[in-house]
């Protein structure tokens, strides 16, 4: 193995060789992903269920052998509620088209004039779905497009001078 410790490669083990109270058989639970949690539990869970279903199915005389190995269970449930309710929180909440192009055309009423980049700073768009969205208004005769010393703008019809 190269002459290398496990200790120090980070196996899960702490100060002197114990084991840290937040690993979860030998993962730091706390810097998984919520989806990775939701694994790792299943990865327990799904064998030993399944162990437990054909222990009982096969030899049930032989039960209770299934609880003296069933309590791998307990870590990997706690586990997995909290992978589940972490992966509710991780999803970013969803925004509509409708509320994002009234979101840029407040952009473009406050300011005047904008341009991709400006209408970008201002609304939750990136640059170029900035850039995008405004085309798309643009072509579709919604608002107005202007050329200023080399930049596009756009701006509301009628509003400020008349473009270039």
């Amino acid at each position: 193995m190269c002459g290398r410790s496990y200790a120090r490669l980070g196996m899960g083990l702490g100060h002197r060789g114990r084991r840290r109270p937040d690993d979860f058989f030998g993962f730091d639970a706390e810097k998984m992903s919520p989806r990775a949690r939701v694994v790792a539990a299943l990865s327990v869970l799904v064998p030993v269920a399944l162990s437990g279903v054909f222990l009982v199915v096969l030899v049930p005389q032989l039960w209770w052998i299934f609880t003296t190995y069933f309590w791998v269970a307990f870590p990997a449930l706690g586990l997995l509620t909290g992978g589940v309710s972490g992966v509710a929180e991780e999803r970013p909440p969803r925004v509509s088209e409708a509320e994002l192009e009234r979101e840029l055309l407040e952009a473009i009423r406050d300011g005047g004039e904008v341009s991709a980049a400006s209408a970008a700073a201002r609304t939750s768009l990136t640059v170029a779905e900035a850039d995008r969205r405004l085309r798309g208004l643009a072509e579709n005769g919604h608002i107005e497009v202007r050329a200023r010393g080399g930049a596009v703008l756009y701006a509301l019809w009628g509003t400020g001078e008349a473009g270039a």
